[in-house]
């Protein structure tokens, strides 16, 4: 378990995390609104070596990001109510890294490699990021 005591330090966390990741990976994020999951995802972003910004793809449901050591494949699935027949699995495999928002939406869908990180707001800055 790791505390985060800001923005900042979520985006550190993910930079660091980001360098044992390796093609094929599956991150599922859970957490409430405002919880750091995009925070996150752009500190792993960064650790990939990825320089594009990264926004949340709420409405696009998913951005690519070829530009690191690895592409990204960052997906949010806040507005489905399913995420079957939109393609989410042909991301579940090497090359890319896949990291989901809101992925308790799609529990039975993921792989068994998946790694789960939960964030969890303890205030208005302070973030607690378990990973299983």
């Amino acid at each position: 378990m790791i505390i985060s005591h800001s923005a900042d330090e979520t985006i550190a966390f993910g930079r660091q995390f980001a360098s044992a990741l390796r093609a094929g990976d599956v991150l599922a994020l859970s957490g409430d609104l405002g919880a750091g999951k995009t925070c996150l995802v752009k500190g792993i972003a960064a650790g990939l070596g990825i320089v594009q910004p990264v926004t949340s793809p709420t409405f696009t449901l998913i951005h690519e990001y070829r530009s690191g050591r690895l592409p990204l494949a960052h997906v949010d699935l806040y507005r489905l109510e399913s995420a079957a027949g939109i393609g989410l699995e042909d991301y579940f495999d090497a090359p890319w890294v896949t990291v989901i928002e809101w992925a308790e939406k799609i529990e039975t869908l993921l792989p068994m490699h998946t790694k789960h990180i939960r964030l969890t707001a303890l205030d208005e800055i302070t973030r607690q990021i378990e990973v299983t």
